[in-house]
């Protein structure tokens, strides 16, 4: 596997960069980037970025939650003693309630993501941060038992860009978990006016490509842990420690135990975090569906499989096809013992399956090496995602999931 392809950050954000580039960006330069994109950031402004609005039937309401697990030390920064997550903690809410909309990211989030990816100046940070959202703060919670899913984002890149995902399950009736994991990001900002950058990036961008690969198992392994610790603390279990971030409602995490059903857990990532999903369900039977959005299988499914317990691939054609230069997909493939999926779409990239496109389209730039259109990327992972959690924690029959349909012909179904 090419060292590029081995780290893949977050390049060509808003631009149509043609090539992957590794997270210090300095063995591969980015294209020039297109007429559209090259204007600078004072010109994107006057833009107004909107997360498509879901499509279930409930309002989405969210927290913000700061945890730490003081039963383990930060794998990345051991001088930071506990290991922090931040957490959006979406769950359905009755609609007319609730505040002000929450907030897609902080600023210097997004210009830390913006400064990584070398895009400085062609985007401005409060545009990106700015993004409107359709979740609510202080809403009330429908009441009941609901399915947990938790979201793990990719290497380098913030929690926000699952937004759109997350979003979308909760409206469906679903609790959802979207994670930011100390240390793995750009940037990501915690209480007390802390931001914390990718301490694990420097780490993977400085070590030998073997090393390297050893790296990035360990951080799909490290965030099964953090997904375990998050179960725990969800379902009333964990004796981690919640904080007010000032962004929700601010209340502990053990008063959303009453809206999770322990016997309905998913999990999702994509990139590292769905190499992280199989890595949890590996670890820890209450999960019991997974999906891996284009991620390399760095930490391995088990020889003996998942325990019969379902599973979905969802990948970009050239990347993840059979015959792709990833391996990993096809050897773990063999593995999973349950209910499974390959799916791979047309013209599709490596982060078709988040909000970047969706973004990128409303300011008018595309990528021509992943050209499927903003509009159907987001579209695609709604409508697959949602489907297979609707079918694999709700018991809802789900015929897109049984093979090509005309309404969506750029996914295949890969029978290896």
């Amino acid at each position: 596997m090419k060292r590029s392809q081995l780290r893949r950050g977050a390049a060509a954000l808003f631009l149509a960069a043609a090539l992957p580039l590794p997270l210090a960006a300095t063995a591969v330069a980015a294209p020039a980037p297109p007429a559209v994109a090259a204007t600078p950031a004072v010109a994107a402004t006057a833009t107004r970025l909107t997360l498509p609005a879901p499509t279930g039937p409930y309002a989405v309401g969210r927290d913000t939650l700061h945890l730490t697990d003081p039963r383990r030390r930060d794998p990345w920064v051991p001088a930071a003693d506990a290991r922090e997550l931040m957490v959006s903690l979406y769950y359905p809410a009755h609609r007319g309630t609730g505040g002000a909309r929450a907030p897609y990211m902080t600023t210097e989030e997004a210009r830390l993501l913006l400064e990584g990816d070398k895009l400085t100046g062609v985007v401005a940070p409060e545009v990106l941060a700015g993004t409107r959202t359709h979740a609510r703060t202080g809403a009330r919670p429908i009441g009941g038992r609901h399915p947990l899913v938790v979201l793990s984002p990719g290497f380098t890149l913030n929690r926000a860009t699952l937004s759109l995902l997350a979003e979308e399950l909760t409206s469906r009736g679903y609790v959802v978990a979207l994670l930011d994991h100390a240390y793995e990001s750009f940037g990501t900002t915690f209480p007390g006016g802390r931001t914390l950058t990718c301490v694990a990036c420097r780490a993977v961008e400085s070590a030998p490509e073997s090393t390297a690969r050893k790296l990035m198992a360990k951080v799909a392994t490290g965030r099964a842990a953090d997904i375990r610790f998050v179960l725990d603390t969800l379902t009333g279990r964990g004796d981690g420690a919640s904080t007010d971030t000032g962004h929700g409602q601010g209340a502990p995490a053990r008063r959303y135990a009453g809206l999770v059903d322990p016997r309905r857990i998913g999990v999702a990532g994509h990139s590292i975090g769905g190499n992280s999903a199989a890595s949890a369900m590996a670890a820890d039977r209450r999960i019991r569906a997974g999906v891996n959005m284009d991620g390399t299988f760095f930490a391995p499914v088990p020889p003996g499989g998942l325990d019969g317990r379902p599973f979905l691939l969802l990948g970009s054609l050239d990347g993840h096809s059979p015959a792709a230069e990833d391996t990993t997909w096809l050897r773990d493939w063999r593995r999973l013992d349950g209910w499974k999926r390959w799916l791979t779409v047309r013209d599709a990239g490596h982060f078709t399956f988040i909000d970047i496109p969706v973004l990128g389209a409303q300011l008018g730039v595309t990528d021509p090496t992943a050209p499927l259109p903003g509009k159907r990327s987001g579209e695609i992972t709604r409508d697959y995602v949602g489907a297979f959690f609707d079918r694999h924690l709700r018991g809802l029959p789900e015929p897109v999931l049984e093979g090509p349909t005309p309404d969506n012909p750029e996914v295949l179904f890969q029978r290896p």
